[in-house]
């Protein structure tokens, strides 16, 4: 049974309907996005009603936590692109199946939320595994982890031309699209350029070799990975963008001592970056759309002499990003980003339904409880200024 720790209920006066247009905000500094508790009011509300966006890129891990976290995606999503990397992972289309049967069964009475699986791409991998994931139906990307790179990743690809070549032929043919953690993990190279040099030594010459293969360059965080998106054919390439990386930048890591919470993997980069990543989604190119990153950690292996990285935003994000483009004035450009270029992108329908975003300031939870922990929210404990909720 999930339970909350520091909610409160949302302001219940009556909110002034208005036009849709985007607002005229002054730039907020990146590190002061979220507020503390304030009784302050607004003198006019603003809801938007837009189509039921859609998570291209989540972590829902498994047992007590999968049961915790899963209603918050849930709540606010139709879809989610579910990433693979458990213990053990996700690497053949049976286990695809069985993970997917445990998340249904996670889910709240009444749900419709459908969880679009991924294998994890191995140096084993199989063509033939590729086959039956498409046959599947509920197999709809192929994760590519180098070995190393994040949570999890240690059974990730140590070669991808040497030894994966024919799974990749297979994924052309089959449509497959190839979901990419960009960053290299030779430890020579710095941190803040793995992405940088990913694209360099990995991404662009397999875009240039299999130039049919789907790509999605997961969680971008770089100037140099908008450009790169931006360069590639339409349709054949694409990114997710996560709210801490279009809210943080890496000050938000040592901002008043080390904020754990902050860590994530790609590492939050410098504030140019940011920018960059701001302007790219809120241009309106379909090249780019939602994709949360959400990943839950107990509290215990965050505040640790060896954090986990990884942020959990779930509960969080369509405020972060509603607010991102509130800042940027391009208010009338969140629902392609949010709810129909990821669709677009993996040739699936949009949804049918509804949510409403309301311009009302909620409480954060400090946690959110478990049976063996708690698990903290990105904005723990802030005052947020969107309010999601279905129609």
């Amino acid at each position: 049974m999930l339970a909350s720790k520091g909610a409160v209920v949302p302001d219940s006066r009556v909110m002034m309907r208005t036009l849709f247009s985007p607002c005229n905000i002054s730039h907020i500094p990146v590190i002061s996005f979220g507020r503390k508790s304030s009784s302050k009011a607004y003198s006019a509300k603003m809801e938007l009603s837009i189509t039921r966006p859609d998570d291209w890129h989540l972590h829902l891990r498994d047992g007590d936590v999968l049961k915790t976290v899963v209603s918050h995606s849930a709540h606010h999503f139709g879809r989610a692109i579910v990433m693979p990397n458990l213990k053990p992972p996700i690497t053949t289309t049976a286990a695809a199946v069985a993970y997917r049967e445990a998340i249904m069964k996670s889910l709240p009475a009444n749900s419709d939320f459908n969880p679009l699986m991924t294998l994890y791409l191995t140096d084993t991998t199989s063509p033939l595994e590729i086959k039956l994931a498409r046959e599947s139906q509920v197999v709809f990307g192929v994760k590519l982890y180098p070995a190393g790179a994040t949570t999890n990743s240690q059974d990730g690809v140590t070669d991808l031309f040497g030894k994966c070549l024919p799974v990749l032929q297979e994924m052309v043919e089959h449509n497959m699209p190839l979901l990419v953690h960009g960053e290299v993990t030779n430890p020579e190279v710095d941190i803040f350029d793995r992405e940088k040099v990913f694209i360099e030594t990995v991404l662009s010459p397999l875009v240039q070799k299999f130039p049919r293969l789907k790509v999605v360059m997961e969680h971008v965080t770089t100037m140099d990975a908008v450009k790169f998106v931006e360069s590639c054919t339409e349709g054949n390439v694409a990114a997710t963008v996560t709210p801490q990386h279009l809210v943080l930048n890496r000050n938000s890591l040592f901002q008043g001592g080390l904020q754990p919470h902050n860590y994530c993997l790609p590492v939050l980069k410098r504030e140019i970056h940011r920018q960059a990543l701001v302007s790219a989604v809120t241009s309106g190119s379909k090249r780019f759309f939602l994709g949360t990153d959400s990943a839950p950690h107990d509290r215990r292996k965050k505040e640790c002499s060896c954090g986990c990285a990884g942020i959990y935003n779930a509960p969080v994000a369509l405020s972060a990003y509603a607010k991102v483009f509130e800042q940027a004035n391009a208010l009338d450009k969140l629902e392609a980003f949010t709810s129909f270029n990821g669709p677009d992108f993996y040739g699936l329908p949009r949804n049918n339904s509804k949510i409403k975003l309301s311009k009302t300031p909620w409480k954060v939870p400090e946690s959110f409880s478990y049976a063996s922990g708690d698990i903290v929210p990105m904005f723990a404990g802030e005052m947020l200024d969107w309010l999601p909720s279905p129609l």
